[in-house]
């Protein structure tokens, strides 16, 4: 749709539709390994590490593809890959509680209203309400650096703009796509962490370094070019170990009956919510400078970890 859209208005419901179809995968697929793999922590890791390859490959082989296609040709290539994994996912055959012991075989997802409240009101009464809190402040931290990192590399001497193929093709973008790439090993490493540390250790560990990232980044990134990349490579490592440490938190702190839901509020809160962090970083950077903007990514990820301390409390 996106790619035949005549218009902009034709453009902004496509991009609406194809947002609303990808946050469909996140609770499902979430609460099938909660629910159905008992090695949890290697399930999560392997799950982020596969999600990390395609999130990397995505912004390269989109780059390379806009350097000698046009956008509307290149959005059609990326439905090729959807329609794939629809027709295979029809003849897939999945157990979703292979690794519990359930005494009814009967649905547990809600039918009515009155049962959503029900489900929703546990799910608020529990530890997950804390958990929540930190999903949010991931997702301002992660959608704010991700939305203007590129932006940001672009400006520093280092990167600047080079010929390809006689198309003027931007150093950052690539740049941008690697550290993408080291988050796959973040995220094993984060969820192979869950099988040996609480959630709440977790959680203040991961978001208490990426507190102290945000206030070095910009000092290392003007060093030069090696400091640069090995910051940008720590960044991206740690902005992924958190993920499979907050999924694993839901799955603990949450009853199996509402794990579906719980997992979908929490990737309400962490890209409905989070999407603000792109509007935020885009205000300070109007208004004021990048140091400013990256004190306000430290304040929020220091939150996520005071969090995680009272989780270790409650632990």
């Amino acid at each position: 749709m996106l790619s035949t859209s005549p218009a902009v208005v034709a453009i902004a419901v496509a991009l609406v539709l194809w947002g609303a179809a990808a946050s469909v995968y996140h609770p499902a697929g979430l609460a099938l390994i909660s629910k159905g793999v008992s090695e949890q922590g290697r399930g999560f890791a392997l799950h982020g590490m596969a999600g990390n390859i395609g999130i990397a490959a995505g912004p390269l082989a989109t780059t390379v593809m806009l350097a000698f296609m046009g956008w509307e040709t290149v959005a059609a290539v990326l439905a090729v890959p959807a329609f794939v994994v629809a027709a295979a996912v029809l003849f897939v055959d999945v157990d979703e509680s292979s690794h519990t012991e359930s005494e009814t075989d009967e649905d547990d997802t809600p039918d009515t209203i009155g049962e959503f409240l029900d489900v929703s009101a546990m799910v608020v009464k529990s530890a997950f309400a804390f958990v929540f809190v930190v999903v949010m402040m991931n997702g301002l931290y992660y959608r704010g650096v991700l939305t203007f990192l590129p932006e940001l590399l672009a400006g520093l001497e280092t990167f600047q703009p080079i010929d390809i193929a006689g198309e003027p093709q931007e150093p950052a973008n690539y740049v941008y796509s690697g550290l993408l790439a080291v988050g796959i090993a973040g995220q094993y490493v984060g969820g192979r962490l869950t099988d040996y540390l609480t959630p709440g250790k977790g959680i203040a560990y991961a978001f208490g370094s990426l507190a102290v990232l945000a206030v070095v980044f910009l000092p290392l990134a003007s060093m030069g070019a090696a400091p640069l990349l090995a910051v940008s490579a720590v960044l991206g490592f740690a902005m992924f170990v958190v993920q499979p440490i907050y999924q694993a938190a839901v799955a603990e702190y949450t009853p199996e009956e509402a794990r579906g839901l719980s997992y979908g509020y929490t990737y309400l809160g962490n890209f409905g919510v989070g999407a603000l962090g792109a509007g935020l970083a885009g205000a300070i950077l109007t208004y004021s400078n990048q140091t400013v903007l990256f004190l306000a990514f430290a304040l929020i990820a220091a939150i996520a970890s005071v969090i995680g301390v009272l989780l270790i409390r409650r632990e």
